[in-house]
């Protein structure tokens, strides 16, 4: 297996939003503004494709073996997520669609894990592990000490497989009401 991290760039939209869907679930129709499956998509796209938000190709890393994306990291700092948060609310307010407030993931002096995902005829190979440590090196490379991420509190295997990689559960943490662990992995 001959597995390279690279940054996104917009013409892997294709590979990478279905990847964020599986990975975040009915959140995308809240971040999209959308229903539909389809239409779902189609706003990801538009939103991978942009540079100001947390779901941006700038701020997404793809795992590929032999020029097939096999994973996804998507990877930003605390500061960074307030104005990234702010700008997509405005993008939904321009089109329309239903006003939302983005919870707050991580604190100001964290680089931060929004999402990890796996393709599923991937998984078990030790993708997303590789993610995780790529997102490690990065983080020291900006000078930050702490690394976070947020577990849903009912995913006890993701929860101790963090664990096992370092990661310490810190605080409770709440998003669209839903009950998270807080996990820090200090450098």
């Amino acid at each position: 297996m001959s597995i390279t991290i690279r940054q996104a760039q917009p013409q892997d939209a294709h590979a990478v939003v279905p990847l964020i869907m599986d990975a975040i679930g009915d959140i995308a129709n809240r971040l999209s503004g959308e229903q539909t499956a389809e239409a779902v998509k189609r706003e990801l796209t538009v939103l991978f494709k942009r540079e100001d938000n947390r779901h941006s190709y700038v701020n997404t890393f793809v795992a590929v073996e032999d020029e097939q994306i096999l994973g996804i990291l998507v990877y930003y700092n605390g500061v960074q997520a307030i104005e990234m948060d702010a700008n997509l609310v405005k993008w939904l307010e321009v089109k329309n669609a239903p006003s939302i407030v983005i919870d707050k993931e991580a604190h100001e002096d964290e680089y931060y894990i929004d999402t990890v995902c796996v393709a599923q005829e991937a998984r078990g190979k030790g993708i997303g592990t590789l993610l995780l440590q790529f997102a490690e090196e990065l983080t020291k490379q900006h000078g930050y000490r702490k690394l976070s991420l947020n577990v849903e509190t009912q995913k006890e295997d993701a929860r101790r497989l963090y664990e096992r990689l370092g990661f310490v559960i810190t605080e409770p943490w709440s998003i669209i009401d839903e009950p998270f662990h807080h996990m820090v992995k200090q450098m």
